[in-house]
């Protein structure tokens, strides 16, 4: 492993686990350390919370949930149903003891995003989300907020993963990426979220049937109304590829382009829509949300942006080499969906 600066690729991060400075509860499972990104498993407990919070300088986690920002403990056992609208903190499995010149950002896994539940990662003494210092040591929590679906969640499941940078973020280039809302063979060109759909178990891959919790959209005119408050998953026009030297972030363009928000779940690793992955004309599946007022959304509008940075090493396992629900996707829904696109 060299001192390069950028972000530590999966030899790197087996050997970190190997060496201490990512710890375990259980052994790893064998596809967690993806090529740029570590899989995060929910630990046994997690707690409902009065709102969200960030536990401050000096500050640990444990400590304030002994607070009154917590309402009661939940033991995940052998399944838990986190309800929609609800705030919950669970533990995770892995833990840090970061070396000084590394640290450590978090997102979403895509199937979170694709099921709007909204994720954030925090450590002792966080001052930020999905944030941790160079040198960080100690546990792990995720906050849980399902958006539209209850899931039922158990000791395991992963629904954030993690990255580890050497050096300071140093964005090499961006991709702005527009929406896709040109009909395909008389297909549509999204879905939007039913409310008041049934439970989402997270371990059933495969295993739900999309008509109970989706709507296809059609945009004949090559314009749709996006309705404040509800989710949609839609498709971007641009193809993209992750080169083996690099990986990649989604991140917003600007807020004030419109009444939306066009990402949740934002790591695409080294190899995402490479051809000699298996990966060619790759999609980037858009998780969005109307705000505040109706709002039109044409086809080709820009929605966000690819942020690239640099790999710290070479990709020993490229995204996609030993299979992926996502490579080569088109609009495509979570993989816990059969059909209509999933």
């Amino acid at each position: 492993m060299t001192d390069t600066t950028g972000i530590l690729p999966d030899a790197a991060l087996a050997r970190f686990h190997e060496d201490g400075a990512i710890r375990a509860q259980s052994a790893l499972d064998s596809d967690q350390i993806q090529p740029a990104s570590l899989d995060l498993r929910l630990g046994n407990r997690a707690w409902r919370l009065r709102a969200s919070f960030l536990p401050g300088s000096g500050r640990s986690v444990a400590e304030r949930l002994d607070g009154a920002f917590t309402m009661h403990q939940i033991m995940l056992g052998e399944g838990s149903v986190l309800e929609t609208g609800c705030v919950y903190l669970a533990e995770l499995q892995e833990s840090l003891s970061l070396p000084a010149d590394i640290a450590a950002a978090m997102n979403p896994k895509s199937s979170t995003g694709r099921l709007d539940v909204f994720t954030r990662v925090i450590g002792d003494g966080a001052e930020a989300f999905d944030q941790l210092p160079t040198g960080y040591e100690g546990p792990l929590y995720v906050e849980i907020c399902p958006r539209t679906f209850s899931v039922l969640a158990r000791p395991g499941d992963r629904l954030v993963q993690a990255r580890l940078r050497r050096g300071a973020h140093a964005g090499t280039r961006s991709v702005t990426l527009s929406v896709d809302l040109k009909p395909h063979n008389g297909g549509p060109i999204g879905y939007r979220a039913k409310r008041h759909s049934p439970l989402v178990d997270l371990k059933k891959v495969g295993g739900h049937a999309p008509a109970a919790f989706w709507e296809p959209i059609y945009a004949a005119d090559g314009y749709i109304v996006l309705d404040p408050g509800e989710f949609y998953i839609l498709a971007s026009r641009e193809a993209v590829e992750i080169p083996l030297h690099e990986a990649a972030e989604m991140a917003p363009i600007a807020p004030e382009i419109g009444e939306f928000r066009a990402h949740y779940a934002g790591f695409f690793d080294p190899g995402f829509g490479v051809e000699r992955a298996g990966g060619k004309g790759s999609r980037a599946v858009l998780e969005v949300r109307g705000r505040d007022v109706p709002f039109i959304l044409e086809h080709g509008q820009p929605v966000a942006k690819l942020v690239y940075e640099p790999m710290a090493d070479t990709v020993n396992t490229p995204y996609g080499r030993s299979g992926s629900n996502y490579q080569a996707q088109g609009l495509k829904l979570s993989k816990h969906f059969s059909g209509w696109g999933a």
